[in-house]
């Protein structure tokens, strides 16, 4: 039976084999919940095919994992920190697992989407649970952020490999496999976890704190279905603009009450530390840029370049593979050369990655492409860097709480990206389609909105009414937005660097606990 570990007990060395076995199933568990996020892209259609979703259905098809999965993050954390993190990522690999097998059993869009909801929580029990367990596993700095630093390389490539993934099971077996391919994964991470993994739990077990918890997922919610509202319907949207008030008032409020309570549900002092603080906004920033160009150059290689969906997943893997390479490796080097010019350094290669798609010549050709996500790739593994950062100032008892707020600002930062940069990306294809081009091309006024909307729907009456001059018309529009997101993405990407370099002190060693 395995010890349970409190903040009073240090935790006794495990062998090397038990702990390195033990991350392989903490990683293995994290690729399938980031690999869901990106997965059903693919999957859409051939669900939109067979089961008929309205447009609203759809967007809830794609949307409520993201939404669940956000607004639970903090409250099952406090949940694991409570009854054991074992425990809870047991139970999550179990729901998982059991919810993905259940998708056999639907056959309405409803269904679709209620087991999207129920794989969000049980991914929230995953997620940062799998985070705040290496801060119990590995007890030595140094080796602490050599698994971080693979942690967070199985995190970036899952957000890639998910279409490939996903395009290779739709080529051969029906939709479902998207869901089903989780079943046996679980099944493996659960008999591991059961033999491999430790038991934590605090010893003075918090206060619940409904009103708390309540808050954090409502305020959540309606900050995420805000932002993703906005990229959708513009920043005239009535609903958007109520739903971002509701949130921040919620969130405030429950800011003020962790703030004031002696044991609150998330404790938000950990902000107090500078480097803490820009590890948590390093986080934010790499899945700003990820989550938005992998989405934007994903509909420029189908929609432009003429890829089909396996071939646009295959090229997106610079991304992936560069960062599978460069994160394990991160931390080493910030023992060279500093932790503060790793983090640093990497937010501004990232932003290189941005600025390659802008100066590129025109016509825009993939090689640029796959140098700048290659470029984004490896600025991101200083994602390895800032998780290190984040959990070597933080006490083991507060782990799940640092955990929390650091996929909070993975999943966050993912869902601002494509809305701030989609919505750029839109308006800037939208003006390069003005009326008067449109109606040149013969096309009707309900032809010309379509066409205006979206590469997509302009593609479609494209295809419709012969017209190659509105195919090529918007393919140049689109590649000319993705051009000027890539300046903007690059200020974005420089400041935040900026800001990392003047938070984290020159002297920070990851390699040693330093609370």
């Amino acid at each position: 039976m395995t010890a349970v570990r409190t903040e009073e007990q240090a935790p006794s060395p495990l062998s090397a084999g038990r702990r390195w076995g033990a991350l392989v199933v903490l990683s293995a568990s994290l690729l399938v919940i980031v690999m869901d996020m990106t997965i059903l892209n693919v999957a859409l259609p051939h669900i939109t095919a067979e089961l008929a979703p309205t447009a609203a259905q759809q967007l809830w098809i794609v949307d409520i994992y993201s939404l669940i999965l956000a607004g639970l993050l903090v409250p099952v954390s406090a949940l694991a920190d409570r009854y054991g993190r074992k425990r809870t990522l047991l139970t999550g690999y179990l729901f998982f697992g059991g919810f993905s097998l259940a998708i056999l059993a639907v056959d309405s869009p409803a269904g679709v989407i209620l087991i999207r909801a129920l794989l969000g929580g049980a991914g929230a029990m995953i997620m940062p649970t799998t985070l705040s367990m290496i801060r119990v596993l590995f007890t030595d700095p140094k080796e602490r952020a050599t698994a971080l630093g693979i942690w967070a390389a199985i995190s970036a490539v899952g957000m890639a490999v998910g279409p490939v993934v996903g395009g290779l099971l739709l080529e051969h077996v029906s939709w479902q496999s998207a869901f089903l391919i989780n079943v046996p994964l679980m099944a493996v991470a659960v008999l591991a976890g059961l033999f491999l993994l430790s038991e934590y739990r605090t010893k003075a077990k918090p206060r619940w704190d409904m009103a708390g918890t309540l808050a954090s997922i409502a305020g959540m919610v309606a900050l995420v279905w805000s932002v993703k509202h906005f990229a959708e319907k513009g920043f005239h949207d009535a609903a958007s603009w109520a739903a971002l008030a509701a949130a921040v008032l919620i969130l405030g409020w429950f800011v003020r009450r962790c703030l004031n309570r002696p044991d609150p549900m998330l404790d938000l002092r950990l902000f107090r530390r500078p480097p803490f603080t820009a590890g948590i906004l390093a986080a934010l920033a790499s899945m700003f840029a990820m989550g938005a160009l992998l989405l934007l150059v994903a509909q420029w290689l189908q929609l432009v370049d003429g890829r089909s969906p396996i071939q646009a997943g295959v090229a997106l893997l610079p991304a992936a593979i560069a960062m599978g390479v460069v994160s394990p490796i991160a931390p080493a080097l910030a023992a060279r050369i500093g932790a503060r010019n790793v983090l640093g350094g990497g937010l501004a290669v990232a932003g290189l990655g941005f600025l390659v798609i802008c100066v590129a010549p025109s016509p825009l050709g993939y090689s640029w492409i796959a140098l700048s996500l290659a470029l984004l790739g490896g600025g991101g593994s200083s994602l390895a860097v800032a998780s290190a950062i984040v959990m070597s100032g933080t006490p083991q008892e507060k782990a799940g709480n640092a955990a929390a707020l650091e996929e909070t600002s993975y999943e966050f930062g993912s869902v601002l990206g494509v809305a701030v940069l989609g919505s750029i990306a839109s308006a800037a294809y939208k003006s390069h389609l003005g009326g008067a081009v449109l109606s040149a091309l013969g096309l009707s006024h309900a032809q010309a909105d379509a066409a205006r909307e979206s590469l997509g729907g302009a593609m479609e009456i494209a295809a419709l009414t012969g017209s190659s001059a509105l195919a090529d018309r918007a393919a140049d529009a689109f590649t000319d937005s993705l051009t000027l997101t890539g300046l903007v993405g690059f200020f974005i990407m420089t400041g935040a660097a900026v800001v990392a370099a003047v938070l984290v002190p020159r002297d920070l060693d990851i390699t040693k606990q330093t609370h």
